[in-house]
């Protein structure tokens, strides 16, 4: 239809926000599983396939090591040098502090980074009580088999969470997955190497046997056996002593010194980033598993209501106030603006109604093609369609239009690219025999499905729209009775003042008006028509965000039903929660969930627990969709295009709606998306197999 709203912002920024938003999101998710040890990184040492070189086979525990020259140095004699790996551990830190306070000894800690990032407070702690502290990388990553990337990032990014928690840097560094010197072979020799090169001191524990009164340099982690044995150890003091690393080598200098401020400014926002990261990763595991549920609750509840809504129609049909058939004459109200490829075989189906009391009016909204000639011809031939016309004003404003000329009770709303099954006008207009009934919406089927993003709008239909349909019905909150194929009262329409020209979605706002006055509405699933889709992802993306964004438009102006009573209040909280929830917020998470999803896939130690439960709630939705097809009537041949639609169509769906969302909260109005028609619909449905019979669809004129 024409265009009646402005654009007062440039679309191109809503694009660059989405551009710009998902690389940010993965990239977080990406250092996060970095700093977990999941992506480019090993947790497992690998075996010597050769030894450390003969100049360090008999080295002491603590390296220094320039090309082959090895120089090493080892505790004196009668002094044990405590070392503890890992952490800093929330639990076990803090009472292996206790214990080497009680005992007035001192021990080196070789630290994570991630860790000492996530516990800062417990760095200080160490530092402050005297204690000497090491590097033990940033992850605990295998260095000797990690990237030459990964390898310099986990010694800078451990310097920089010291620097952060207390403004320092260590020279002492422990490989990790190491003990003894001997244990520094094949790939980790070199990494040592490395490391000596940037001025780093290689601490390594020396081998079993040795004995305190030799001097000794004692690994333990950081663990209920470790904290034991060193109670056992400091409870015999008689024959040595304890220290830290540079004080038994008898250093003038500490392996700590302090960082200018630039560094400590850095290392605290590394610190602060891994918080958010962490609190991210969390957030999103909660959120993933909420979806989750939610999404199969939806389906299930879906279901339950399909079937509870089938069971309706069985049990109430035979008695309902509409057994009395509705013969009145009908008005068809026919907004058209440049449709010449349907207007035709829209009419020709019409005037093939089995309702033959029909006053059919085309409202040319200012078209520029040959849709008013077309609608003349047919005008010419059966007095029962008349063409008016107006200037470009947009469909809400082309159907008041031909509001004023109707003569009958009953109003059909079509759009000019729709054709009718024969009774699709008669079985659309019997609900309104019951007095509370203001609208019917019809059932809406895909006819150019033939290619496979026709396929995958044909599966949304059926499986999405008609099923949503059934429960709206069973909850009395039907939110829309489409454009393309919808019934009401004539005194409903003019008791919500016509249709409202405020939203970009008239159909829905009127909808949600005639809830809010009142009025009942409902499903007719036997009220068919045919309707051409989208044939390009840029046309699918233009209808898609109109309709989107009209909704949202919809919803905000009547958002007080949620607090009224009676018909409006049921719609209210039921239809407008339902709409927000599933129709909102959960498809704005979703990008977010699909990029942890496949981050989880690619990137975690589990990749088959996300592909378990992709493929597991693929498969309740492969059920659900068939049993949709079924009530619906259609073969099940489309559903081997479900896994695709979940892979490529259903995220361009999330896009749009987050797309629609920031558009709406930025205040743009947007202009009517008009889609190209080639009046396909007709001659695609004549090819489809079904119940309905379809031999009045042949396209003439």
């Amino acid at each position: 239809m024409g265009a009646r709203h402005k654009q007062a912002r440039d679309p191109r920024a809503h694009w660059l926000f989405l551009a710009l938003t998902l690389p940010v999101l993965f990239g977080a998710l990406l250092f996060q599983g970095w700093t977990e040890n999941e992506v480019d990184g090993s947790t497992t040492k690998q075996s010597c396939t050769q030894p450390v070189p003969r100049s360090a086979a008999g080295a002491g525990p603590v390296l220094s090591v320039d090309g082959d020259r090895v120089r090493s140095a080892a505790m004196p004699a009668g002094t044990v040098a405590l070392t503890y790996d890992g952490g800093p551990d929330p639990y076990w830190t803090p009472r292996l502090l206790t214990l080497l306070k009680k005992h007035r000894a001192h021990a080196t800690f070789f630290l994570s980074g991630a860790d000492a990032a996530r516990y800062p407070a417990l760095v200080r702690q160490i530092r402050g009580e005297g204690h000497e502290i090491g590097s033990r990388s940033y992850t605990g990553a295998d260095l000797g088999n990690a990237s030459g990337v990964r390898r310099a990032l986990e010694l800078r990014l451990t310097q920089g969470a010291f620097a952060g928690a207390d403004g320092f840097r260590t020279r002492l560094l422990r490989m990790p997955m190491t003990t003894t010197v001997a244990t520094l072979c094949a790939a980790e020799w070199p990494a040592v190497q490395r490391a000596s090169a940037h001025g780093y001191l290689v601490v390594a524990a020396d081998r079993s046997g040795r004995e305190p009164s030799d001097g000794l340099v004692r690994q333990f982690s950081q663990t209920s056996l470790a904290y034991r044995e060193t109670e056992g150890l400091l409870a015999d003091r008689s024959a040595h002593r304890f220290t830290t690393i540079s004080e038994g080598l008898g250093a003038d200098a500490s392996a700590m010194t302090d960082v200018a401020a630039p560094d400590r400014w850095a290392g605290t926002a590394l610190i602060w980033f891994q918080w958010l990261g962490r609190g991210f990763v969390s957030t999103l595991t909660w959120v993933l598993t909420l979806a989750a549920a939610l999404g199969l609750i939806r389906l299930f509840v879906l279901a339950l209501f399909a079937r509870a809504h089938v069971r309706r129609l069985e049990r109430q049909r035979p008695g309902a106030p509409w057994l009395r058939e509705i013969r009145d004459p009908v008005t068809v109200l026919v907004p058209a603006y440049n449709e010449e490829a349907g207007i035709g075989t829209t009419l020709h189906s019409l005037l093939a109604s089995t309702h033959e009391q029909l006053q059919i009016i085309v409202i040319d909204d200012g078209s520029s093609d040959r849709t008013v000639e077309i609608a003349n011809e047919y005008a010419e031939q059966d007095p029962r369609v008349q063409v008016v016309c107006q200037p470009n004003a947009g469909k809400a404003a082309a159907l008041n239009h031909g509001l004023a000329y109707a003569r009958c009770p009953y109003i059909v709303m079509v759009d000019a690219d729709t054709v009718f099954e024969p009774d699709a006008v008669q079985r659309l207009i019997q609900p309104l025999a019951h007095p509370a009934v203001g609208a019917v919406s019809g059932n809406t089927k895909v006819g150019n499905r033939t290619r496979l993003l026709g396929r995958w709008q044909h599966l949304e239909y059926v499986f999405g729209f008609n099923l949503d349909r059934r429960m709206f019905e069973v909850l009395e909150c039907m939110p829309t009775v489409p454009g393309a194929i919808g019934a009401f009262r004539i005194d409903a329409l003019m008791g919500v003042g016509g249709l409202s020209e405020d939203t970009l979605a008239e159909d829905t706002d009127l909808t949600m008006a005639l809830w809010r006055a009142g009025w009942r509405v409902v499903y007719e699933e036997n009220a068919v028509a045919w309707t051409e889709v989208p044939t390009s992802l840029r046309q699918l993306w233009r209808q898609r965000y109109r309709w989107c964004y009209g909704t949202l438009q919809a919803m905000w102006k009547h958002r007080a039903a949620v607090r009224e009573v009676g018909h409006a209040g049921r719609f209210g909280r039921r239809g407008l929660t339902y709409l927000l929830l599933f129709q909102v917020l959960l498809p704005l998470l979703a990008p977010v969930i699909d990029v942890f999803m496949l981050y989880s896939a690619l990137f975690t130690g589990n990749p088959v627990k996300s592909v378990a439960t992709w493929l597991g709630f693929l498969t309740v939705q492969l059920v659900v969709a068939a049993y949709a097809l079924r009530l619906d009537g259609e073969r099940r041949r489309p559903l081997w295009s479900l896994p695709f639609q979940l892979l490529v169509y259903r995220q361009l769906m999330y896009l749009v709606v987050l797309q629609s969302v920031v558009a709406f909260v930025t205040g743009s109005r947007l202009k009517w998306q008009r889609m190209h028609r080639s009046g396909t619909a007709a001659a695609a449905a004549q090819h489809i197999g079904g119940p309905h019979d379809r031999r009045s669809l042949t396209v003439t004129r």
